[in-house]
Parts: C-alpha cells; sequence; structure tokens
C-alpha cells in the first residue's frame, strides 16, 4: 500500500523506493506506462510540447492531484481520520476530527470552506492495510 506522498513521487518520477527485484520490475513498468501517457498529454497539447519529462509530471500532478485525493478517499467515508484533535475537552485523548478532516476552531484547526476535495497539509497518509 501506498500514501498520497508516495503517489505523488511516483506520478512525478522521484520515489526513491528500491524494493526487491521482482518489484523493481514492475516499477520500471509503471514507469514506461507513464512515460508513454505523458508523451500523449505533451503531443495533444501545443503549449506543452516544450516541458521536459520531469516538468511535464509535475504538470500532471498539479492539475490532478485533488482528484487522486477523491479516488483514494471517495469510499472510506471518514473511516480512514485518526483521532488527531485535541478539543479542549479531555486533553489527555485526542478527539476525531469532524466537518471533512478539519479540526474544531476553538482547538486552533484551521475551518474548511467545504471543499471536501482539498487535501488536507497535515494530512498527506491514508492508513494502509
Amino acid at each position: 500500500a501506498r500514501s498520497f506522498a508516495d503517489i505523488g513521487d511516483i506520478v512525478r518520477g522521484k520515489d526513491l523506493f528500491l524494493g526487491n527485484d521482482k518489484e523493481k520490475k514492475k516499477r520500471d513498468e509503471l514507469d514506461d506506462n507513464l512515460k508513454t501517457i505523458f508523451d500523449k498529454i505533451k503531443k495533444s497539447d501545443k503549449k506543452l510540447t516544450s516541458l521536459n519529462d520531469d516538468q511535464i509530471r509535475e504538470y500532471w500532478w498539479a492539475l490532478n492531484r485533488n482528484d487522486v485525493w477523491k479516488a483514494i478517499t471517495c469510499g472510506a467515508h471518514g473511516t480512514y481520520f485518526h483521532a488527531t484533535c485535541s478539543d479542549g475537552g479531555d486533553s489527555t485523548s485526542p478527539s476525531m476530527a469532524r466537518d471533512k478532516c478539519r479540526c474544531t476552531k476553538s482547538s486552533g484547526g484551521k475551518a474548511g470552506n467545504g471543499d471536501v476535495n482539498i487535501v488536507p497539509t497535515y494530512f498527506d497518509y491514508v492508513p494502509q492495510y
């Protein structure tokens, strides 16, 4: 299982995990597929043809990271969140974040504007099973 940050690293070509030979073969295959996809993207828009491989990967990730986040979390319905807020109640144990993974205003958390598709900056990982 991979975290959201790991997926971003893979898409952007920055994944440093070496693993074993069997996994290396799969990573190389994935990287070849990504190169093919990014070449097609570059050819589909004249403005993108001047971008090198790293730039087109960064461009795609910046454009699609919110959709990737929604795809990862859409079926979890909040069950992937962990108790991380200290809401002023029982300070010895944290409470669950509410309202789209936002802590209450009284706990120092920043209130969201209702956008579920924004990846919280403090929350870049999905539990790995």
